[in-house]
């Protein structure tokens, strides 16, 4: 028997279906809720709306879960790589070696830009942020690739979904590459995922990118700890584009758009930002105190999500120390931020509001080390989360029950009036 929410507005009393889901909270079913009552609910933010049913990614914030296909974040990323987590995101179960090797080769292989896309970039001042550039190139890849922009087609979701993939490593490397003036560099199909975009940042013309295994092991890391996150801002605006039958490109590029907020794929670089506020270790304290009395906000602690502590900061803080530990690195601002993430985790005034360092805190400080600027933080989130995007906008067209999305609102504006004339308005 479906059990039943009852809802009471006057002397109506209404039945609402409650729907299970495999685990995490029920859902009240109010699609029929307008038709019956006459009524809208109001959700400002839909942050207790369950917007779409899903299969791909699970969050338990309270417990501190995050689960790929049922798989925890951490395992994957100890153990496995971004092309086989994208694989798996992308078919629900993890590859077997042969269908891991085709797919990886079919990634590798789908690199390259079309070579007219190259003076596509001339188009943007130097001084572009990179996030406005991915925005304008990955929009402007239907312009090139129209062959698989058919949202009917299954098989023209799978070339567009696999073309994003990998071409998104290029574009980004590309924007990174165009903004501080240096030539870009070709992709090779000798190199790994992580290696290939690591060499197109950093190798010049005079002098060739050597992989560092440590390096690699760590972009793959950032990549899968980044690859999906369920339900947020920048996922839900790809739902919502692609819900119109728009385009794969152009729905990435929207999610891109959102992702470029502050609140959302910016938190690394201000978290970044509050250590160069800070300046020295020795004007922590001064901070800390600032911080308790509400003079200074603290970036890279806490999640809105994870109540507790965020699953992906763990790996990402075992990744940060490798990294640092590999590179030897000598920065007054690391050294900032390891005495401030030490404080964290004995301060009781952290530890009672659970602020823990978050992946924002601990993946900014890992890529300023290997040589990232701030303004590339985010172009390197919407690399690993396009996998997260295109999943859920292929699911989302598997979906027979599929809608365009149209929220509805409370309007509180004029309510019908006549028009005045001008010279009647005083």
């Amino acid at each position: 028997m479906t059990d039943k929410a009852m809802l009471t507005i006057g002397t109506q009393s209404f039945e609402l279906p409650i729907i299970k889901g495999t685990t995490g909270p029920d859902v009240v079913d109010v699609r029929k809720w307008y038709a019956d009552s006459d009524t809208f609910t109001f959700d400002p933010g839909f942050t207790s709306t369950a917007s779409c049913e899903s299969k791909i990614t699970f969050i338990d914030g309270d417990a501190g879960v995050l689960l790929h296909r049922g798989y925890p974040i951490d395992q994957l990323a100890e153990k496995s790589s971004f092309l086989e987590v994208s694989y798996l995101l992308l078919h629900g179960e993890l590859p077997s070696a042969a269908e891991r090797e085709k797919f990886e080769t079919t990634i590798t292989r789908r690199t390259m830009l079309h070579a007219q896309f190259d003076r596509f970039f001339e188009g943007f001042r130097r001084d572009a942020h990179p996030m406005a550039v991915m925005t304008g190139a990955v929009g402007a890849l239907s312009a090139f690739y129209a062959d698989s922009i058919n949202v009917d087609d299954p098989i023209e979701r799978e070339i567009s979904a696999h073309r994003l993939i990998a071409k998104m490593p290029t574009i980004a490397a590309r924007a990174f590459k165009y903004t501080i003036g240096q030539p870009f560099i070709s992709p090779r199909n000798d190199l790994t995922y992580a290696e290939n975009f690591l060499r197109m940042c950093f190798a010049v013309p005079a002098e060739d990118y050597k992989p560092n295994p440590i390096l690699t092991r760590a972009m793959d890391r950032i990549f899968i700890l980044h690859a999906d996150h369920e339900q947020n801002a920048s996922t839900s605006t790809v739902r919502l584009a692609g819900s119109s039958g728009a385009h794969p490109f152009a729905c990435i590029a929207a999610g891109i758009a959102c992702l470029w907020g502050p609140s959302h794929g910016g938190a690394n670089q201000e978290a970044l930002e509050m250590l160069e506020q800070i300046g020295t270790v020795d004007k922590i304290p001064e901070f800390i105190q600032g911080v308790k009395d509400r003079k200074y906000k603290l970036m890279g602690f806490g999640h809105r999500v994870y109540k507790n502590f965020d699953p992906r900061a763990k790996v990402m803080q075992k990744t940060c120390h490798e990294v640092l530990g590999e590179l030897g690195v000598n920065d007054p601002l690391l050294e900032v931020a390891m005495e401030l993430e030490k404080i964290a985790l004995s301060d009781p005034y952290f530890i009672d509001r659970k602020l823990y360092p978050n992946i924002d805190f601990y993946s900014g400080i890992t890529l300023r080390a290997m040589g990232f600027p701030t303004n590339m933080f985010t172009v390197l989130f919407a690399l690993a989360r396009t996998v997260g995007w295109i999943s859920q906008w292929k699911e989302m067209f598997e979906d027979p029950g599929r809608k365009i999305g149209r929220p509805r609102q409370l309007y509180t504006g004029a309510t019908f009036r006549d028009y005045t004339p001008i010279d009647k308005r005083g």
